[in-house]
């Protein structure tokens, strides 16, 4: 230290150069620039692209209220809900990337605007942190609807070419995919009605404003039980029934559609957060889904974690990349 001192030739300097490495903002700059350990020393701003009460919205508070033990601060929501979430998408693409600031996209959603003519945000646009959930896609009524089985609505639609009505998340959104996919695959046309979110989109068909909708299962696991249940499910988007819903048949088991379809929710960094701070949030992030109080937590909503680690992110938002490319884009063509 006094060699640094004599070097410097004065006491001020000294300071200066010990403030710079230690203090604020800049001192996280240095430290994540030098690939040093990271953590953050205040709120941390988790931006979710759909109103409060959504299902995305609901796991994303399931998680990160959960979360402060393990990162040290408190993780602050967001709402930044419309336009199918590009208002929330652009925000947090446009953020700074210095770990205060990060947020859940849902895929294939996220995917499918990405590609559009003119998005303001690409897949280049983000910086993957760890998977969170991975839910089945699934077709639903209400419970009173007059059609029992999905083989019923298909033959009523098939009927009807163009009459039947379905709610979805929002245009070309993971919901109206999923529609799309059963409807291609069964040879039927319907109305598609685009609504705020998957929770607007399934008020819309408890009130009888559409005939169908397809969403999560974790959309509608508190509507479809008990003896308050208003909805119904027809059929399941997977290769394989669901324990959890085993009188439910796949779309595959009546002739439709014979993959499994559904959506991720992912948190996600803006691009340039250096690699010291998306460390900290994928340890962070898998800490908390392991404990097992939060495991509960999501079982009791009818969710189940699904962790993914940045690298089997980012290869789950390459593939969901090409399936919006090959097979989402020809879902729309006319």
């Amino acid at each position: 230290m006094k060699k640094i001192l004599a070097a410097a030739g004065s006491l001020m300097l000294a300071v200066s150069v010990l403030m710079a490495g230690c203090g604020g903002g800049g001192g996280d700059k240095k430290a994540a620039d030098a690939g040093k350990e990271w953590k953050p020393t205040k709120d941390v701003k988790v931006i979710v692209a759909y109103k409060a009460g959504s299902g995305t919205d609901t796991g994303a508070r399931l998680l990160l209220n959960n979360a402060k033990p393990y990162v040290g601060q408190t993780m602050v929501i967001e709402n930044k809900p419309g336009a199918d979430g590009k208002i929330g998408w652009t925000e947090l693409t446009k953020a700074k990337p210095d770990g205060y600031t990060i947020g859940f996209i849902n895929l294939p959603t996220y995917t499918t605007l990405a590609i559009q003519p003119g998005a303001n945000f690409n897949d280049q646009s983000i910086v993957p942190i760890c998977n969170h959930l991975t839910e089945t896609g699934v077709v639903v009524v209400k419970k009173d609807a007059k059609w029992k089985d999905l083989k019923a609505l298909v033959a009523d639609a098939q009927a009807h070419p163009g009459v039947l009505k379905a709610s979805t998340n929002g245009v070309k959104a993971s919901n109206h995919t999923a529609a799309q996919l059963l409807a291609q695959s069964a040879k039927f046309q319907y109305k598609a009605v685009p609504y705020g979110g998957t929770a607007d989109q399934l008020l819309a068909l408890r009130q009888g404003e559409v005939d169908f909708s397809c969403a999560k299962v974790a959309d509608i696991a508190k509507l479809i039980n008990g003896d308050t249940a208003e909805l119904r499910v027809l059929g399941l988007f997977a290769e394989k029934r669901d324990p959890a819903l085993k009188d439910v048949p796949t779309l595959g088991e009546l002739g439709y559609y014979n993959k499994w379809y559904g959506s991720a929710r992912a948190l996600v960094a803006p691009k340039g957060t250096p690699a010291n701070i998306i460390k900290f949030y994928e340890t962070a992030m898998k800490k908390t889904m392991d404990d097992p109080k939060v495991k509960e937590a999501h079982q009791k909503a009818g969710m189940a974690t699904d962790y993914k680690d940045s690298k089997e992110l980012a290869a789950l938002i390459a593939s969901q990349m090409d399936f919006c490319k090959n097979v989402v884009t020809k879902l729309y063509e006319k």
